[in-house]
């Protein structure tokens, strides 16, 4: 039974429910103690178990009834059916002939979930391995003295023993439509949303800039649950406590009911403020998706966990922070990039005014604890970098980390200042896919 509730969780997450090692166990404990015998009360108990909300417990749901199905051989097999009266022609000794000559729902149900679990049906992850799987149920049940009797039959050349290999195929034909049927039940629930896992795990990987405007949508689909698991991990405030330095003051007091008695100890802790961000983003037509990637990564976490100041530039250098605050998502990305309603030159690409820009008119938002993210190729169509505006961007910031959308074989090549500039920068790091993206965001947020 233990090897049913792994089973039924696995096609529960492969749903898209999170489960901690902590509710399996919480689990387990609860199904040892009602059992399996009450179908209701064991729907109801692993959903208290194991899911957090509402969308969760309806997805639970769902896979209890599809898991827990048991409407397999339910249906009259077509044609005549196998009897006792065709005995003597046929080879008794098979237990799946007999459980098909007494139609035996019940055991043909539990032969077929039997020969699933010693195939490790559960392990089926692609749409190509239904059918081998199927192969391996049947063989594992004995579908092979089926066909050794009808080779039998068929070769006895007789009126009676035709007719017994035709109730004979009947019955096969029958066993295999409902181990079909079980098989795809069984690819639903543990493999279902396999196509669409391994497309994110695809698209997380290609660059940016190559991805086609068709997969947009499911772009942001994917960047919402980063961001999502991102908040769940980081939003609240974090306090770390520094376990051996006793805060020996606050100790004396909280003990003075104890006549000075150190009972109750009180350590040292440090509060674990919100992270500060600067980002400053070149929205030029060279870069412009992986910035559109980028700020939706920003827009999600603006409000949570990181206090956030964005600006973005082409010709000039505008503050587009109150647009992320209070526009939606969609509308503030299309009024950045388009440059609508906002004071931006969307001209030749120059870093030297719009860094000039910055350090005359928002210096003051760089302190010591401001971590500073350019996003931007460098690439100043051969004008002046003027690299000492970065300098003293740098001087008073925590941290200034570029991101750079091309890979670094290209770095310096051509008219990219990205060598003059990385001497005040505390690292350059490539940046061109959503993989690249979230593990720099974790990383700073986690700092």
């Amino acid at each position: 039974m233990e090897r049913v509730l792994e089973e039924f969780i696995t096609a529960v997450r492969s749903a898209g429910v999170r489960i901690s090692l902590s509710e399996t166990l919480d689990a387990a404990r609860a199904v040892a103690l009602i059992g399996y015998g009450d179908r209701a009360l064991l729907k109801d108990t692993l959903a208290v178990s194991l899911a957090k909300t509402a969308p969760e417990k309806e997805i639970l749901c769902n896979c209890f009834e599809r898991f827990f199905a048991f409407d397999f051989f339910t249906a009259e097999p077509e044609g005549d059916r196998c009897s006792p009266k065709d005995g003597p022609l046929l080879d008794a000794e098979s237990p799946l002939l007999r459980l098909l000559m007494e139609e035996d729902r019940a055991g043909l149900t539990a032969a077929m979930t039997e020969a699933a679990r010693l195939e490790n049906l559960s392990q089926i992850r692609y749409y190509t391995q239904r059918s081998l799987f199927a192969l391996r149920l049947l063989n594992r049940m004995g579908a092979g003295d089926l066909d050794r009797q009808l080779q039998v039959l068929r070769a006895l050349d007789t009126p009676e023993a035709a007719a017994a290999a035709n109730r004979l195929e009947a019955a096969k034909n029958y066993l295999v439509d409902n181990v079909r049927r079980y098989v795809q039940n069984r690819y639903d629930l543990f493999a279902g949303n396999e196509a669409e896992r391994r497309l994110d795990s695809e698209l997380r990987l290609v660059k940016l800039s190559n991805i086609e405007q068709r997969h947009f949508v499911h772009l942001h689909q994917i960047i919402k649950r980063m961001v999502k698991r991102l908040n769940d991990l980081h939003s609240r405030r974090r306090k770390r406590a520094r376990r051996g330095v006793l805060d020996f003051k606050r100790t004396l007091r909280e003990n003075i009911s104890c006549q000075g008695l150190l009972f109750a100890p009180s350590w040292k802790k440090k509060k674990v403020d919100r992270p500060q961000f600067v980002v400053i983003c070149d929205i030029s037509r060279s870069v412009l998706r992986t910035v559109r990637f980028l700020l939706l990564f920003l827009y999600g976490l603006n409000q949570e966990i990181a206090k956030i100041r964005t600006f973005v530039f082409c010709t000039n250098l505008v503050e587009v922070s109150d647009i992320l605050d209070n526009c939606p998502v969609d509308e503030a990305l299309t009024r950045i990039q388009g440059g609508t309603d906002i004071p931006l030159i969307m001209g030749r690409t120059d870093y030297e005014r719009s860094f000039g820009d910055f350090r005359r008119n928002y210096l003051h938002a760089v302190t010591r604890k401001t971590t500073v993210l350019i996003l931007g190729d460098a690439r100043n169509n051969y004008n002046d970098p003027c690299p000492e505006h970065l300098q003293a961007i740098y001087d008073r910031s925590r941290r200034l980390i570029w991101l750079n959308p091309e890979v670094p074989s290209f770095w310096g090549a051509g008219d990219s200042e990205i060598r003059k500039y990385s001497p005040y920068c505390t690292v350059v790091r490539e940046c061109n896919t959503l993989d690249h993206i979230e593990r720099l965001i974790s990383a700073l947020i986690r700092d």
